[in-house]
């Protein structure tokens, strides 16, 4: 008789083990199924010809404009106190030389994409005259300087030869003349970098300016489109000898509250264009494995205030991260769910950029442009 009772017991345990694990199994499916059916798929933002008259509005209204005006400049003695446009006859517009310098390369790449923008021939005529030969033999001796020889090292520098790689590409009579009078600063430029990365025993791994990877990927498109060898083999061994070991890139610290580009996806980015695919696919499974999970989710960054300079630093690292995104689905199905998640970020901080503060609008509009260039419909 006992042991009819344990018998009914453990069936009893039995039926309610099945009983339980039936409901984990449908709460989990059912979980899975709601994450699933959460999943937002974002528009996929578009350059046409009406955004582009709208973006060349930006770099039009300020590449003339010499005050406000931050110079950045090491001063050797009174002789150096000039004036923005006098130091820098080719890029003293947009608040600082850099921006400046990205305000023209994307007049140059709106034109070279929509050569019947409303403004076409105002925007030719404004790009011969500050980038005239005269003006770019001023920017050299600046460079030449006894106090300045590391001036923009390197956000200006990459922005420099993303400005020449564009004019290389641009097939028109005005790009010739552009890229024979910038071609003087364009050597320069390549030889500072030949001549630094061999002394940079350590990469800056920060969300600004002086990251080292966005400072090697746009030299290294410009080394590839002109095949500049010594260039190209300069910043591959040196960004191999930074990147080539890393892993476990930790994303969830991002971004930095002044950040406008994202550490791990500038380096990310950066050795997809240095490692052949095979390597590159075990390079990034090591360091940002996340991003091959199609579930995977990243909030934009937030502004909370698009008047103050830095704090609208993250409207840039929504459309850097956009641009990065992009370059690593590009090619490699299994990351396709990025796309997505750029356009999400591109989607977020588009609209404000037109109506926004000096503080903004004097720079963020390259951003977009260069992050709208990586968009695909597919």
């Amino acid at each position: 008789m006992r042991q009819i009772k344990y018998l009914i017991i453990l069936v009893f345990v039995f039926a309610l083990n099945c009983k339980d694990s039936k409901n984990t199994k449908g709460i989990a499916e059912s979980a899975s199924e709601d994450k699933i059916k959460e999943k937002v798929i974002y528009e996929i933002p578009k350059l046409d010809v009406l955004e582009a008259n709208k973006l060349a509005e930006l770099p039009l209204h300020c590449m003339n404009i010499e005050y406000p005006n931050k110079l950045s400049q090491v001063l050797g003695g009174n002789e150096d106190l000039k004036s923005p446009e006098t130091l820098h006859p080719a890029f003293y517009g947009c608040f600082d030389w850099h921006s400046a310098v990205h305000g023209h390369w994307s007049l140059v790449s709106l034109l070279k994409q929509f050569p019947n923008l409303d403004k076409a021939e105002i925007i030719k005529e404004r790009l011969l005259k500050n980038i005239s030969k005269e003006n770019i033999e001023a920017e050299v001796l600046y460079f030449e300087g006894k106090h300045n020889t590391s001036y923009e090292r390197t956000y200006g520098w990459t922005w420099l030869l993303k400005l020449a790689e564009e004019l290389h590409t641009w097939d028109n009579e005005t790009a010739r003349v552009l890229e024979s009078n910038l071609q003087p600063l364009i050597n320069l430029i390549a030889q500072k970098y030949i001549d630094y990365l061999p002394k940079l025993n350590y990469p800056l791994r920060v969300g600004t300016h002086t990251n080292t990877a966005f400072g090697l990927s746009f030299a290294y498109d410009y080394a590839e489109t002109v095949n500049h060898k010594a260039l190209k083999k300069a910043i591959k061994d040196r960004a191999l000898f930074f990147f080539k070991e890393d892993a476990g890139c930790p994303l969830s610290w991002e971004p930095g509250g002044a950040d406008f580009l994202s550490p791990c996806l500038e380096e990310a980015a950066l050795m997809k264009r240095l490692l052949p695919k095979a390597k590159f696919e075990l390079w990034i499974d090591a360091f940002l494995p996340q991003l091959k999970d199609e579930n995977f989710t990243w909030e934009t960054g937030v502004v909370s205030d698009r008047t103050d300079g830095h704090l609208v630093h993250l409207d840039g690292v929504n459309f850097s991260r956009a641009w990065n995104l992009n370059t690593i689905a590009e090619g490699m199905p299994e990351y396709a769910h990025l796309k997505n998640i750029a356009n999400q970020h591109i989607n977020y901080s588009l609209p404000s950029i037109f109506n926004d503060d000096y503080m903004g609008s004097h720079w963020l509009g390259s951003f977009a442009i260069y992050a709208l260039n990586t968009v695909t419909n597919d």
